[in-house]
């Protein structure tokens, strides 16, 4: 992983500022200070950045301008660190902690992209916000092309407010101190030495008061040009309406506007350096105006200009090929260019924001390939990997073999990691140097609910989890040398609730001594600063100073009392945060704390350790920013920006004696420091400005002068690390070369920090708990309750050998050796013959449903065994099966695809010679249900049973659960059968409703029914003209339904609300009418019976007689004819047997022997037709009526069809089509009207 080691660039002289001003009120004044590329803790939950509301640009009075500075990082040359090298100023790459700047929520790690910046690493849930409506065009791009800038808030450490209103700092901490103590820090100054003269000069952006955010960029290399650009950010429109470019070539003593070389009309928004030639400058236009990107190759001096197709939201520079960029657009599509953004190809579209990234060197056989997270045309995330030049789907590779979750691949040093996307528990897997995916071993229980990486850059992980009974703590574990087997190191780990709402985790890797950590851990309700010097094996309290500045003792014993640190760094370069160490400094550690029983924010003082954290002093009574000259030579301190200063003050005795210096004739609010420290020259450039009214100043200063001489052999002591006394620290004894404090010389280049390193005997501190044990009370590694030692990896065959732990294993990059190595180190035995044991069955995604026709991968994993001697038989539960003769062929996972819907009982068999295990599950197949029918009678009789049916299509059997609501029941009746039977004892119009539930799709339909006593109804059908303008759609068949009523209504005196008539689907075109009876309750059944009767007979007259006809349209009018008679006794719910009942049906048994021999002989008797309707659960047997006219359509029996089947008929008929398939719906069933 590459951290921020190395990476400042105040270290690597690539220097990158962003101001940004703005008007506000006297109580609001402030200056904020925002970062992309320091060295802090790790942060989490890092919030998009809300910009500051914009005051009047006027500068009323009583206004205040309120200035934000934002840093951006350029000129890191190496995308993926790791190994130690010095730049070509000398500054190693350990000039500050390796542990991530930015850290999001479910990270798996941060990366920083080739201008240095980290980039966001997120595993699990965190997607990438769009920006918020109003927010700076350039700064939005910042955030996009390394991290989201986290904010400063109006509490922050630079505040460009007046004196009066400064004083509060990070955390809201008041930081102010009395008079007293300032004038006792001036004195202190002041009688040490004489104060001697610094050279400087100072530029004030001029000319561009209106302007409220500026870009500085300074590329250091012992380069002499810096740029600067500035701009107007107009909040109510939310883009840039003006800019100007400034260029010095002196180290800023002097500017030019660049305008006219850029056009004057060119609307900039944003500034890249390339971090391998940092000659080579990309200026962005805003898009508002026009896409375009200017391009220079001689540090700004002239500028071409190309136009782009697409809106820039971020760029990676190739960590070594200087013309190679990739870039980054607003609808996610990702370009690459080989000539420096003159030309741009498209490579991915649907790629996720910060999860793309080059190749790695060393581990990657081409340079040019992309590693990207990007969406299938499903919806679901891949990770993908292509050439930057040759993406097409050809050449596309997909290592992981499945779908991951959104926003968590992460490529950094000899790691990808990702995370699956599964029901139950996060499952997190890992690629070490490109070999296969491994899912990562976390203690069994730790059940982690968020989950970050920390660190990857020395051979191993450091990873941040939140268990699931944690809530504003995390546990810090710690990998084997490939990422997969994780320990617990610290429990309880603290956050800090950061600037501009991020969350930090306090953890700080100390620069320059390998394994050596501080973290603040939450312990039996306080916070208490511990520190390791093995990685994490052993933690102790920080003894407290003997005395304070005054030479008081402190009376502080451990463990009831210690010494607290701050460990929140600076998101901005260029102050130094509350703890600040150099790799070429080694053992000095500067930072704020307090002295007592837990950490406090309140009471702070500046502290130092020479001696790597053994021994401390107190140097300052108030926090300061502090940095480190001439490569940790000297140390040079600043009030934080909370007041206004003129002075610095520095050190050549590591923190004992402190000279004071003016810098600035008026006092200055400092709110950044660039410090170029190469042989040839030493400058320090402040920013800030001199009172809440002034335009921004540039304050270059020369600090050469303090310097008497260069330093000589006789400069130098060494100096021994050591904890309490042991001299071996990662099992070595380390001696390192330090300038002698109070020498007043200049360190050189060939200035060598370690002396020598000689191995230690190992003993036990040397060996943390293996993976599965746990650390007892003895300081003895025990077996987890969980874990059992004597497993064998199934890996391991007969005739092969095995390392079976001792429950230890050696802290990465220990260099101890002999001692009680043999005794920890796991020990090579042979792997014995045993039966299978732990055999599991699992889908890759985890889930037990799969859609029909797709892949499924189901993954076999076996806990014991000879996975090279035990055969494994799979039934997919369809019929078929597969078998392997080893486990190994099962590793990718074995894949099937369903041909049917259903629930299939999947069983996997492990068998050897010594015995067999098997296991079971079940897999849901579906197919998504595309139609719903819900088919019942419109009219029932009450008191008796009803069947209703809901048809889906496709239809498949056990796979769809239906949710019934009858009636008035507020609760529906569940069941997996499509059909149910209910009884309505009332009468009245009841609703129905049915919802199907198959895989992720529900739908509905709905139907009224009418339940009376009895009814009579007729079957109706129409001329063919009907059919001609049929469409067959629902909304078709109400509407002629209404106009069909309307017309029976002219031929019959029948209250409305007794007429019902419904269309049914397909053509023929046909219908049904029933006539219900009067809801008068005076009147008896007979009665009503009769008026039924009496009706009934005035309508068929009707229709017989041609009667009944509707226009469909001008010109096309249709006739209703009368198809056939359902008798009244039929549909009776009176359960007496009449005298008249019985002549009934007497008449309908002989009237059924009629139509038999009818029918027998209907050749002979051409005139009479038969029609019939065939119910599916109550025979009503019908009367056929005869027409009186040649017109009369001839329909025969076949041809009335059931709902049903028309739609099985229908679905059929599409088939043969060719356009239905296995999925496809059909059409309704008939609509009940009633208008």
């Amino acid at each position: 992983m590459e951290t921020w080691a190395g990476f400042c660039p105040g270290l690597h002289l690539s220097l990158g500022i962003w101001l940004m001003i703005a008007a506000h009120t006297l109580q609001n004044a402030k200056a904020e200070i925002t970062c992309a590329s320091c060295p802090s803790p790790l942060q989490l939950n890092l919030e998009e950045l809300k910009l500051g509301t914009r005051a009047d640009p006027t500068n009323e009075p009583g206004t205040l301008k309120n200035i934000r500075v934002e840093f951006r990082e350029v000129g890191i040359a190496d995308q993926n660190a790791g190994v130690e090298n010095e730049d070509e100023t000398g500054v190693s790459v350990e000039d500050v902690p390796r542990f991530p700047q930015h850290v999001s929520l479910d990270k798996v790690g941060a990366k920083e992209d080739a201008l240095g910046s980290m980039e966001e690493s997120n595993i699990g849930s965190n997607k990438a916000e769009e920006p918020r409506k109003g927010e700076d065009v350039a700064l939005r791009r910042a955030k996009r092309s390394g991290p989201e800038f986290a904010e400063l808030s109006a509490n922050g450490w630079v505040d460009a407010g007046a004196p009066e209103d400064r004083g509060t700092l990070l955390d809201g901490v008041n930081k102010g101190r009395s008079d007293f103590r300032w004038n006792r820090d001036e004195r202190r100054g002041n009688n040490k030495q004489d104060e001697p003269k610094l050279t400087s000069s100072t530029f004030a952006l001029t000319g561009d008061s209106a302007h409220n955010h500026a870009v500085v960029y300074w590329s250091g290399q012992n380069s002499s040009v810096i740029l600067i650009l500035t701009k107007l950010y107009d909040f109510h429109i939310g883009s840039v309406t003006e800019s100007t470019l400034w260029r010095s070539t002196d180290y800023g003593s002097t500017y030019e506007r660049m305008n006219d070389k850029v056009g004057s009309k060119t609307v900039l928004s944003y500034l890249y350096v390339c971090p391998t030639n940092k000659r080579k400058i990309m200026v962005l236009t805003d898009p508002e105006f026009e896409s375009s990107v200017l391009i220079s190759s001689d540090e700004g001096a002239s500028f071409q200009k190309y136009r782009l197709t697409f809106f820039v939201l971020s760029l990676l520079f190739h960590p070594s090929e200087e013309d190679w960029a990739l870039a980054y657009s607003h609808d996610q599509k990702l370009y690459s260019s080989v000539d420096f953004g003159r030309k741009w190809q498209l490579i991915h579209e649907h790629v996720t924001p910060n999860r793309f990234y080059w190749s790695v060197s060393g581990l990657d056989k081409e340079s040019d390939l992309v590693h990207m997270e990007a969406h299938a045309p499903d919806g679901n995330v891949q990770y993908v990997t292509c050439r930057a030049q040759m993406c097409t789907e050809a050449n596309r590779n997909y290592p992981f073999p499945g779908y991951i979750d959104i926003s968590s691949l992460v490529v950094q040093d000899d790691y990808i990691f990702l995370q699956v996307p599964t029901s139950g528990r996060a499952t997190y897997y890992v690629s070490y140097k490109r070999e296969s995916f491994i899912q990562t071993k976390l203690p069994k229980y730790s059940l982690p609910k968020d989950l970050h990486i920390v660190s990857t850059d020395e051979k191993q992980v450091f990873a941040a989890v939140q268990e699931w009974n944690q809530n504003d703590t995390y546990n810090l574990y710690l990998s084997d040398t490939r990422g997969i087997y994780f320990t617990l190191a610290m429990e309880n780990v603290k956050t800090t609730r950061g600037i501009g709402g991020n969350q930090m985790l306090d953890l700080y890797e100390v620069a320059g001594i390998r394994g050596m950590l501080i973290a603040n851990k939450r312990q039996e309700n306080q916070v208490k600063t511990f520190i390791t010097y093995n990685k994490g094996r052993d933690w102790r309290l920080l003894q407290a100073p003997t005395s304070d500045l005054d030479g008081n003792d402190i009376h502080c014993i451990l463990p009831f009392c210690s010494l607290h640190l701050q460990l929140q760094m600076s998101e901005n370069p260029y102050l130094s945060g509350t703890i600040s160490t150099k790799s070429s400094a080694p053992g000095i550690i500067v930072a704020t704390g307090n002295i007592g029983s837990e950490l406090s924010y309140n009471n702070v003082g500046m502290y130092i350790s020479s001696d790597a954290g053994n021994s401390w002093r107190q140097i300052f009574e108030e926090e300061h920013n502090i940095w480190f000259l001439d490569k940790g030579g000297a140390l040079v301190a600043v009030k934080q920006p909370s007041v206004p200063t003129r002075h610095l003050w520095i050190s050549f005795d590591e923190g004992r004696q402190w000279t004071q210096h003016s810098f600035s004739s008026v006092p200055l609010f400092v709110d950044g420091v660039l410090v170029e420290a190469s042989a040839e020259n030493q400058i320090m450039t402040f920013f800030g400005h001199f009172s809440h009214r002034s335009e921004w100043q540039l304050i270059k200063i020369d600090y050469k002068s303090i310097y008497s001489r260069k330093c000589t052999e006789e400069d130098y002591q060494t100096w021994h690390l050591h904890n309490q006394g042991e001299p071996c620290v990662m099992g070595q004894k380390q001696i390192y070369m330090k300038r002698r404090p109070g020498n007043y010389c200049m360190l050189g280049r060939d200035y060598s920090r370690i002396l020598s390193a000689e191995s230690c005997i190992c003993r036990a501190h040397d060996f943390e708990c293996d993976y599965g044990y746990e650390r007892r009370g003895d300081g003895n590694c025990r077996p987890a309750f969980w874990f059992n030692p004597s497993t064998v990896s199934r890996r391991c065959s007969q005739g092969q050998n095995y390392f079976n732990s001792t429950g230890y294993r050696k802290v990465v990059l220990n260099n101890c050796t002999k001692g009680v190595k043999e005794m920890y180190t796991a020990r090579k035995q042979q792997c014995p013959n045993r039966p299978p044991k732990g055999l599991s069955l699992t889908t890759r995604d985890g889930k037990l449903t799969a859609n029909l026709g797709s892949n499924v991968t189901f993954v076999v994993h076996l806990d014991e065994g000879d996975s090279l001697r035990t055969n494994i038989q799979l039934d997919f539960g369809d019929g078929t099966a597969v078998s392997y003769s080893n486990l190994s062929w099962t590793e990718e996972g074995i894949k099937h695809v369903y041909k049917s819907a259903g629930i299939f009982r999947v069983t996997a068999l492990a068998e050897n010679t010594l015995g067999y295990d098997s296991t079971t599950l079940f897999l849901h197949v579906t197919c998504p249900v595309e139609h719903i029918q819900l088919l019942a009678p419109f009219v029932v009789i009450r008191n008796k049973e009803v069947n209703i049916t809901a048809v889906v299509l496709p239809s498949h059997s056990r796979t769809v659960t239906y949710f019934w609501w009858l009636g008035n029941n507020t609760e529906p009746v569940i069941t997996l059968d499509g059909s149910i039977s209910h009884t309505f004892q009332s009468e009245g119009l009841h609703t129905i409703t049915v919802q199907v539930a198959a895989a992720d799709t529900i739908l509905q339909d709905t139907k009224t029914i009418a339940v009376k006593e009895f009814f009579k109804s007729l079957l109706l059908s129409f001329s063919p003209n009907l059919d001609e303008f049929n469409p067959d759609i629902p909304e078709w068949r109400q509407d002629v339904g209404r106009v069909i009523k309307k017309a029976l209504l002219q031929v019959s005196d029948f209250p409305e609300e007794q007429l019902l008539v419904a269309v049914f689907p397909g053509v023929p075109t046909a219908a049904e009418l029933f006539l219900l009876p009067h809801k008068n309750q005076s009147e008896g059944k007979k009665k009503k019976e009769e008026k039924l009767e009496q009706v009934s007979d005035i309508i068929v007259t009707a229709l017989n007689q041609n009667l009944v006809e509707f226009e469909l349209k001008p010109g096309v009018r249709v006739i209703v004819y009368n198809t056939q008679l359902t008798l009244a006794p039929l549909v009776d719910s009176s359960p007496r047997h009449s005298s008249s009942a019985m002549l009934m049906l007497l008449s309908v048994v002989f009237l059924g022997l009629a139509v038999f021999l009818i029918y027998k002989f209907k050749r002979k008797i051409p005139w009479i037709n038969i029609y019939a309707e065939v119910n599916q659960e109550k025979e009503q047997e019908m009367i056929g009526s005869v027409g009186q006219g040649d017109s009369t359509p001839k329909i025969t029996l076949s041809e009335f069809s059931t709902s049903k089947e028309l739609m099985e008929k229908e679905l059929e008929a599409r088939v043969k089509r060719g356009v239905g398939n296995a999925c496809e719906s059909t059409r309704e069933i008939p609509n009940c009207t009633s208008v």
